[in-house]
């Protein structure tokens, strides 16, 4: 059997320097980008809705790029100035350094766990003063409020 295409369900990289490229090169193929999750941002007037009022948190969970980007977003939309002393708990060490589009990558103001939500928990536990906004989709994982309610 002879593979001749590749069908790969992320956004086609903006670089060329991608596994996928080399991927391509070596066995000949032909590698397809199709984005099958489309996540798209609540518009600002919907948020000043439900009377969320993002001075009042003192720290922001991110468990993904996506969060973060929507996060500043819509910060920007609704002309809050994020305060340099927010800190930031990110799922991975991969989401902490894309944080760094946006704020200046300081280590006494983010933290990382290794890949999962349950290592951060251990993180956020030494944490407990602050009060967490944690910005998801709508459809998210069940584990993530329960771990928190736990804490």
């Amino acid at each position: 059997m002879n593979i001749k295409s590749i069908l790969v369900s992320q956004p086609e990289p903006k670089t060329q320097k991608s596994p996928f490229k080399d991927l391509a090169d070596k066995f000949k193929l032909k590698v397809d980008f199709r984005s099958f999750i489309h996540v798209e941002g609540i518009v600002s007037q919907e948020f000043r809705k439900d009377r969320i009022n993002l001075g009042d948190f003192t720290a922001v969970i991110f468990t993904s790029r996506m969060a973060v980007d929507h996060y500043f977003r819509i910060a920007g939309e609704t002309r809050f100035a994020v305060p340099d002393d927010m800190k930031y708990f990110c799922i991975s060490e991969a989401v902490a350094y894309y944080l760094q589009n946006y704020v200046v990558y300081r280590k006494r103001k983010i933290f990382f766990g290794k890949q999962s939500f349950k290592d951060l928990i251990e993180t956020i536990k030494k944490h407990n003063s602050e009060k967490f906004l944690v910005p998801c989709s709508d459809i998210q994982r069940k584990i993530i409020p329960e771990l928190l309610t736990k804490t």
